[in-house]
């Protein structure tokens, strides 16, 4: 089972959203972000816009492994500035009638996820206005790009800090994969770099990735 984070181009939107629909995908839901890509790299591959839609979705694996093909054959995912794909494993689900739900309709005997991936998601919740200090950090690191979502924490009272950060401030919420074994070096550099001590006040954590494509790595073509 597969939490999967799809970013593409806006008017890519509705025909994300029928693939899942013909793929019996049960849950997708559209968010708006946008890309981290530096404006000379967007010209290169004739990119007008940084708008992104993020579409979150949550499958068993055969799905997931379906709905990556049919997004690299219909929509183009691995070229260039035609979106990415990752699947977070979904680590335990409430109840059988959830997984039967989840996985199409079939019935599922106990959930049990993976325990090893090549890939992780890393996640910066950083203040807003610094995805340029989250991304900078990140890239001296070995980080290829990453995608932003604009939000708001939830604290209650907009004065209460933690170090340098506000908990209920606009955040940017900052999205980047990398191989497993470049996950560490990535996340010292932010965390040193533009952390809880620095303006930028980045929390970092990480997910494992069940799959990726697109993001030219060398396993996300299989």
């Amino acid at each position: 089972m597969n939490f999967i984070i799809s970013v593409i181009n806006p008017a890519k939107a509705e025909l994300m959203t029928a693939i899942c629909q013909e793929l019996g995908v049960p849950i997708s839901i559209v968010a708006h972000g946008r890309g981290t890509a530096v404006s000379s790299m967007r010209e290169l591959l004739g990119i007008d816009s940084d708008e992104k839609r993020i579409v979150f979705s949550v499958a068993g694996a055969n799905e997931t492994a379906e709905l990556i093909r049919a997004l690299r054959r219909r929509m183009h995912i691995g070229v260039p500035g035609h979106g990415i794909v990752t699947a977070v494993p979904v680590k335990s689900v409430a109840g059988g009638k959830t997984v039967t739900y989840l996985n199409g309709g079939s019935g599922a005997a106990k959930y049990k996820p993976r325990e090893k991936y090549a890939y992780e998601l890393i996640v910066a919740i950083a203040n807003e206005g610094s995805t340029d200090a989250v991304m900078n950090a990140a890239r001296a690191a070995g980080a290829r790009g990453g995608t932003v979502i604009h939000g708001k924490g939830t604290g209650a009272g907009s004065g209460s800090r933690f170090y340098n950060i506000s908990i209920a401030d606009e955040k940017e919420v900052i999205m980047i994969v990398s191989p497993a074994e470049d996950k560490s070096a990535i996340m010292r550099s932010i965390a040193a770099n533009a952390g809880p001590d620095t303006p930028a006040g980045a929390i970092v954590f990480s997910l494992p990735a069940a799959e990726v494509a697109g993001f030219g790595l060398p396993d996300d073509e299989t």
